[in-house]
């Protein structure tokens, strides 16, 4: 077979083989790269076919780029295996990842017969798979581990990473309790509400609380601009955590893992945890008494669905097919608006998480987590204290709750100002 050699921005590209393997790879993995090309990807010819291996990667950012990027240089010119592309690299990024390798196979590889796109800790059988494509079409074809789920499932467990974080705040002040409010990156509303209301409540009862709001990244126009804001933000509040997941409804249970993992990581020195949605209303004072009296470890309460049908109306919010769910009801879960957990919990769930398949509803997902370490949710001590419905405002009313979902178009400052007024709650 003939060869040649192509230079493209200071990278070599080899003779043309009957398949090549495209390892998807982080420019600073070398050690992946290097296990691979002394075991499957060291193989040609096999069963009389040329196979050459070559790794894509993109750029990074941060501390030591110039460093990494010469000794990427080097490494290139040593093997001749890298493929790297102008690109950010990252997760959020692997479509780009993806669409710049089809465009690199068409524009210098199209008289290969064969592709595969392969991730870095894959083993791969190389005579099995080229005894399978001996028998396979030339032209639109393409195969591997077909997804049946759809968009069911989420990308879960994943390396993540924090874009903007606080990693010392828990330890530094060391709160009681925690509320973790994940919100879209360019809510900036419901944050400054937050903020204004039972977010800057501390301490209570003689207990420190702190909140922070969970974001991932968005993509499209301004993004740069948005995230900008975001920093500034940060740097006034000291209340934000990134991290560089899509944030999207769909994503949802990405969200939730990765407060797990910082709670974890971050803020196990805390008693409890509360994750709480950006349009509630909370009662802290009640939610600190209701905690005086609660367990120290395995405890998750809210408002808790005890054996809820698995819906498999595929026009629900909430379908999910039979292949990816068989049965026909969830295990117990607390619903996603407001739940409370101990914080010996977090570490627990995410080594759970490793062997439960992630589905996208986030609530029943950490249900199905707990089914799996064993526990089940804990119903509160008094029924009526967690609303997924709308409790019209009345200082009465809001004096005997923990949490409600607020009504879209209620002012929440006004009743915030009205609530703490001196006075009686109730008549």
């Amino acid at each position: 077979m003939g060869g040649g050699r192509l230079k493209e921005n200071g990278l070599y590209l080899v003779e043309y083989p009957y398949e090549y393997h495209f390892v998807i790879n982080e420019p600073n993995n070398r050690a992946d790269r290097d296990i691979i090309r002394n075991t499957w990807g060291g193989e040609s010819p096999v069963l009389d076919k040329v196979v050459k291996v070559f790794f894509l990667l993109g750029l990074r950012t941060g501390d030591g780029v110039a460093e990494l990027q010469e000794k990427l240089l080097q490494e290139s010119k040593e093997h001749r295996d890298l493929i790297q592309s102008d690109f950010l690299d990252c997760y959020k990024n692997l479509t780009i990842k993806t669409m710049v390798m089809m465009e690199w196979l068409d524009k210098y590889c199209s008289q290969a017969a064969y592709a595969m796109k392969i991730d870095s800790d894959m083993f791969l059988n190389l005579p099995n798979l080229i005894s399978m494509l001996s028998n396979t079409p030339k032209t639109n074809y393409l195969t591997g581990c077909v997804a049946a789920d759809g968009p069911y499932l989420v990308e879960y467990p994943y390396e993540y990473h924090f874009v903007i974080n606080e990693p010392n705040r828990c330890e530094q002040e060391k709160p009681f309790l925690v509320l973790i409010v994940p919100v879209a990156p360019n809510n900036r509303a419901d944050r400054d509400i937050i903020r204004n209301t039972w977010g800057g409540e501390s301490p209570v009862l003689d207990k420190v609380v702190k909140v922070f709001f969970l974001l991932g990244l968005r993509t499209g126009d301004g993004v740069a601009e948005l995230q900008e804001k975001l920093l500034q933000e940060s740097k006034e509040h000291r209340d934000l955590i990134q991290s560089d997941f899509l944030d999207c409804y769909k994503n949802l249970t990405i969200k939730t893992m990765v407060m797990m993992e910082w709670l974890d990581k971050y803020c196990s020195q805390a008693a409890y945890a509360m994750k709480i949605d950006s349009d509630m209303f909370l009662n802290l004072p009640n939610l600190i008494s209701m905690l005086s009296n609660t367990p120290k470890t395995n405890y998750l309460t809210g408002l808790v669905e005890g054996a809820a049908n698995v819906r498999r109306d595929q026009g629900s919010k909430w379908y999910l097919p039979q292949e990816v769910y068989p049965n026909s009801r969830y295990p117990p879960y607390a619903l996603g608006l407001g739940y409370v957990l101990s914080l010996d919990l977090p570490k627990k769930l995410v080594e759970a998480s490793r062997h439960v398949k992630a589905v996208y509803i986030e609530d029943v997902y950490l249900g199905l987590c707990m089914q799996h370490l064993g526990i089940s949710p804990t119903e509160p001590p008094e029924r009526g204290k967690f609303h997924v419905y709308p409790v019209t405002y009345s200082r009465c009313a809001y004096s005997r709750i923990i949490a409600t979902t607020t009504h879209e178009h209620v002012d929440r400052m006004s009743v915030w100002k009205d609530f703490k007024r001196p006075g009686p709650y109730c008549n």
